[in-house]
């Protein structure tokens, strides 16, 4: 009995047996390998006017069919752990193969199909999010410096504002508070560093006014640089600190508070 078929409907000889094996609701794993074999052999002869290529595939096929028939006549042989062997186990593998590869496919198609009615929005992203910037690393700010070299200069420079006080007229008189504080030393930094790019640690601090200033003023350093503002360098280990204004970010007192809180 011949099979009507149209060769467009299959993309290979695989895709044709899988046709034919669920056409006549047949166990994949128990294919009758002789009815199969006919109506396989019924649709390449319908192959009149297929390229070389193409029927190539098929007769390829074909031939594998034909060499399963003609084992399944023949005594039934043992693979090496004692089981029967059975000629069609390799067709089933690939068929199997075949199978999952094709529906993986079908799925995709129809995804891609559904992604059509939908319209995507472009990404919005929130202000804070797109402001953010992330905390400088210390390591890449100070390099090989350490915070006992800083202390070192900062000792070596309230010594000499100590020295420059006078030891008898500093015990007495009048205490007069100081008019500055931490934010309005970041401020002077930042000014003196955009206008120097590049200067001492050691005669930044010499230059304070009093003991107050020089302190106030290294914590001023120490702040800018954990914001990735400033950098303190130091070119061989023996030589002096300098600082070196990397960012024209303005850090100012809001930013300050902010950090306090955190």
């Amino acid at each position: 009995m011949g099979i009507e078929v149209k060769l467009e409907a299959f993309e290979g000889p695989l895709d044709l047996l899988l046709h034919l094996i669920e056409k006549n609701k047949i166990d994949i794993y128990d294919i009758p390998i002789a009815e199969i074999t006919d109506q396989y052999m019924e649709y390449v002869k319908q192959m009149n006017d297929a390229d070389l290529d193409t029927m190539s595939d098929f007769l390829l096929v074909a031939a594998q069919l034909i060499n399963i028939k003609s084992r399944m006549l023949l005594p039934v042989e043992e693979k090496e752990n004692g089981e029967p062997a059975d000629p069609r186990e390799e067709l089933v593998n690939r068929l199997l193969e075949y199978k999952m590869h094709k529906y993986s496919a079908e799925l995709l198609k129809a995804r891609e199909d559904l992604a059509s009615f939908y319209v995507f929005k472009e990404p919005t992203i929130p202000r804070e999010v797109a402001e953010y910037k992330e905390k400088p690393d210390m390591a890449d700010i100070i390099g090989d410096l350490t915070l006992a070299k800083l202390h070192n200069i900062f000792n070596f420079v309230i010594k000499k504002q100590t020295d420059k006080a006078d030891p008898i007229r500093s015990s007495f008189g009048k205490i007069k508070k100081e008019p500055i504080n931490i934010s309005d030393s970041i401020k002077d930094l930042q000014d003196y560093g955009k206008l120097h790019k590049y200067f001492s640690f050691k005669d930044f601090l010499l230059n304070q006014p009093s003991r107050l200033h020089v302190v106030v003023s290294f914590l001023a350093v120490l702040e800018l640089m954990k914001v990735g503002v400033i950098k303190a360098v130091q070119e061989v280990s023996d030589s002096d600190i300098a600082i070196e204004f990397i960012s024209e970010k303005i850090f100012t007192k809001e930013d300050y508070k902010n950090m306090e809180e955190e």
